[in-house]
């Protein structure tokens, strides 16, 4: 089973330490939002698996993958009505995700 895969089935079945296990302990997250940047260390996991699992995701898109990236997409609903297109980039350590870039572009409601 690929990183990607384990990482979006411990996602979906809301397993939080499968999660945390696809990323090394170096791991840091940039928020494309705030620029801000997180590290292991410093991000709740319980919060953001919660994030994740209240997010609308209308589609979601595996892009690429081999052992120094993956690179995935998303189609984002919010309860405020904003749409947007999310790319999360993971660049791989030592086969787990070591350091994700997310950029987002709003899209315009679904008629």
């Amino acid at each position: 089973m690929s990183l990607f895969e384990k990482y979006t089935k411990a996602k979906n079945e809301k397993d939080i330490t499968a999660f945390v296990k696809c990323h090394h302990d170096d791991y840091e997250l940039v928020i494309h939002s705030t620029g801000e940047a997180k590290k292991m260390e410093d991000i709740d996991w319980d919060h953001m698996m919660e994030w994740m699992v209240a997010a609308n995701v209308e589609k979601h898109g595996f892009i690429y993958e081999n052992d120094d990236i993956i690179v995935e997409h998303q189609i984002l609903n919010y309860d405020s009505g904003d749409r947007e297109a999310l790319m999360p980039v993971h660049q791989l350590k030592d086969g787990l995700m070591w350091l994700t870039e997310t950029r987002a572009t709003p899209v315009s409601a679904e008629s």
